[in-house]
């Protein structure tokens, strides 16, 4: 697994390099670690998918970490991010942006490792339910799991997360047979919905997150008997 080290000060980016060397012999790991002075360095290339763990340190010259994390998340949702800081205060808005925790210098190996850990057990344990979508401008790395539904307006492609939307081009039937293993059903001819967001269904209208769906009736029996086997565990996804 790749590892990426976002630090600018060179003797803070040694121990950090350290700890993992050390970590990756503990625990037979093999980690392929990249450090990077500047955070406009680190996502000027960035591809989703692209590392397991980013150690973001928060103050840096040029971007500072919070708002490339801000950056990143718009790039890649699944990678597990760790804070690296001086203040416990800098930290506190890691919540935006889904960290796994954060780190206070002089990082001690002990609450590395610690951290370090639970950062490559989350990305393991998303990395099967996470898929590589396009969007304009690149590609983005999602969590199925944060996926409510997927609907097509006018060709283009909505897909409903917790958190964002995200648009682009596409067919629907496309991302129907993409997404199949994970579970999402189609209600209709216009969205796909994860069931896990479903929070009712009565007559030909579900309720998903805060928004009221159409089912079709033509699709409707099928829809049921398919949720109701997802309901009860035999379902896929």
């Amino acid at each position: 697994m790749n590892i990426a080290i976002v630090e600018d000060d060179d003797a803070a980016a040694k121990v950090l390099l350290g700890f993992i060397e050390r970590y990756s012999k503990e625990e037979s790991a093999e980690l392929n670690t990249c450090r990077f002075t500047r955070a406009d360095e680190f996502l000027k290339n960035y591809k989703p998918s692209g590392y397991a763990v980013v150690l973001m340190d928060i103050q840096m010259p040029g971007t500072n970490g919070m708002d490339a994390a801000f950056q990143l998340r718009k790039l890649d949702k699944s990678v597990s991010l760790l804070f690296i800081t001086s203040m416990v205060q800098q930290a506190q808005r890691g919540y935006e942006v889904d960290a796994v925790g954060f780190m206070v210098k002089p990082v001690s190996y002990y609450d590395f490792a610690l951290k370090f850990k639970k950062a490559l057990e989350v990305y393991s344990m998303n990395e099967k339910r996470n898929v590589t979508i396009t969007v304009p401008g690149g590609m983005c790395r999602i969590s199925v799991d944060k996926l409510m539904y997927v609907e097509i307006v006018n060709h283009k492609l909505r897909y409903h997360l917790v958190d964002e939307v995200l648009e682009m081009s596409g067919s629907l039937s496309v991302v129907e047979k993409e997404l199949e293993s994970y579970g999402l059903l189609r209600c209709n001819s216009c969205y796909l919905v994860n069931p896990k967001f479903i929070r009712s269904v009565r007559g030909l209208e579900l309720s998903i997150g805060d928004e009221t769906l159409r089912i079709s009736r033509p699709k409707r029996q099928q829809f049921i008997t398919r949720l109701t086997e997802w309901f009860s565990g035999g379902g896929v996804g």
